[in-house]
């Protein structure tokens, strides 16, 4: 369940009672009845977890650690710096042990935070600064991005591909001149046309912004997006539907489902599994002090083939994106990033 908290998050005890869910040997308890001795876990999104991607993984981390710790759990919606800040004031004010806030734009907001309440950790999704108790996930989204690349270069009939992306934030662009290189590796003159919406979860914009690539050729449209991956599906599918030859790609989640029969694969990050394993490492007072880097040789991220159209896919396409990641895991090919890590490194 997510709650948005525009109206703020002062009555956190009563959000508690609707939100909160404890899982261990038997039936979740009533609403607002304490769990002795479990840990109590929260997931911060700025957009909704209906989104099939980004945020839809974060609650499903959310769910894996409230049944697996087992834990009480409680997820929140917020839009705004000031809701981000109020958020985290609440939930230290209920003994919040660990804050999941999934996504960049929390930093700022989680270092006020993680200062003024050191005994709660505080993880941010792709963040770029580490403390004592404000711990960056980092995800190599750029790895499954460069094989995404590698495929949409195979199957591009035109040579020209496109790429719809939310907000040009530092993350973001990396993957993106992953998926770049990628598709050159394969034709060092195929054409990547690029295009920032500035939304994560903008449905219409997507779409506008897939629509006008398309129109310039694109036949295979990635994106990097929330919510707002909606709309780049949906302009596919119209295209595909009035007679053109285009292909979708997913981004964040394994998309394939949404539109399976115009999608090529998805670049994943498997949230869930990234999650419990940070919460794990958290319970075994082992989080703290140092970045947390999670990708390909952690079986976190991937990309990963829809099985859907697995037999219009060339058998020797197949095998160059087999031959890359293989290379990716040992180390032989290194896939272009330029994020950092602000911080000095302290004991865990």
């Amino acid at each position: 369940m997510s709650t948005t908290s525009g109206t703020g998050l002062s009555k956190i005890a009563l959000l508690a009672a609707l939100t909160c869910v404890a899982c261990g040997g038997g039936d979740a308890p009533e609403a607002g009845v304490a769990v002795v001795d479990s840990p109590h876990v929260a997931l911060l999104t700025a957009g909704p977890v209906s989104d099939a991607g980004w945020y839809a993984g974060g609650y499903d981390g959310l769910l894996m650690v409230r049944d697996s710790l087992p834990a009480v759990v409680s997820n929140q919606e917020t839009k705004t710096p000031a809701e981000y800040d109020e958020a985290f004031r609440a939930y230290a004010g209920e003994k919040y042990d660990l804050v999941f806030a999934h996504g960049f734009e929390y930093q700022d907001a989680a270092l006020r935070a993680g200062q003024a309440f050191p005994d709660m950790k505080i993880i941010v999704s792709g963040g770029d600064t580490v403390t004592a108790n404000v711990i960056p996930v980092l995800f190599s989204l750029e790895d499954a991005a460069y094989l995404a690349g590698i495929a949409a270069a195979g199957m591009t009939k035109i040579g020209v591909l496109g790429m719809v992306g939310g907000v040009q934030i530092p993350a973001a662009e990396d993957v993106f001149k992953a998926f770049d290189a990628g598709a050159k590796s394969v034709n060092p003159s195929v054409r990547v046309l690029q295009a920032w919406i500035g939304s994560w979860d903008d449905v219409s914009a997507a779409k506008e912004a897939a629509v006008a690539q398309i129109r310039q050729g694109a036949d295979v449209v990635i994106h990097d997006t929330d919510a707002a991956s909606f709309g780049v599906f949906q302009a596919v599918r119209e295209a595909v539907a009035a007679g053109d030859t285009v292909w979708a790609m997913g981004m964040n989640s394994d998309q394939n489902q949404i539109a399976p029969e115009v999608t090529l694969g998805s670049a994943v990050i498997r949230v869930p599994q990234a999650f419990l394993e940070v919460a794990r490492l958290w319970r075994a007072g082992q989080l703290g002090g140092k970045p947390i880097f999670l990708g390909m040789s952690e079986g976190v991220v991937d990309y990963v083939a829809n099985p859907a159209v697995a037999e219009r896919i060339p058998q020797d396409l197949v095998e160059k994106i087999d031959q890359a990641r293989r290379a990716i895991l040992s180390g032989e090919l290194d896939v272009p990033s330029s994020s950092s890590i602000r911080g000095a490194p302290a004991g865990g």
